[in-house]
């Protein structure tokens, strides 16, 4: 599911978008590349402090997209590359994926888990 580069370019800093939508309005909230955590191959864990509106979207809706970047990867065709990435989304609060990432990240209430259906290469 994920690339090479995509996981060269987890390993530069960078801004994460999440979009989320219900009502019609979409939401976007953002993170970080280095609190993004891959498990069982095309879940992803992120940390959540705030994250209220994301959670309802995603309540209501659990189709998510998130954008991924670093200016810092070569991409097809000048220094910079990104990445789309579509799924579905769940917050969770217990269980095995949340005591990994409460250890990790002490600030969090929830994990925001992503099953990623698609990870395409933007630029």
């Amino acid at each position: 599911m994920f690339t090479e580069k995509f996981f060269e370019v987890l390993n530069h800093e960078g801004v994460v978008s999440i979009v989320t939508c219900s009502n019609n309005e979409a939401h976007v909230s953002n993170t970080w590349n280095s609190y993004l955590v891959i498990v069982e191959g095309n879940k992803i864990l992120i940390p959540a402090a705030a994250m209220l509106k994301t959670e309802d979207n995603v309540n209501a809706n659990p189709k998510v997209k998130l954008t991924i970047g670093s200016k810092e990867v070569m991409g097809n065709n000048y220094m910079g590359t990104g990445f789309l990435l579509e799924g579905t989304a769940k917050f969770l609060k217990d269980g095995d994926h949340f005591k990994m990432m409460r250890e990790k990240y002490s600030f969090l209430t929830r994990v925001l888990e992503v099953t990623v259906t698609s990870c395409k290469q933007t630029l």
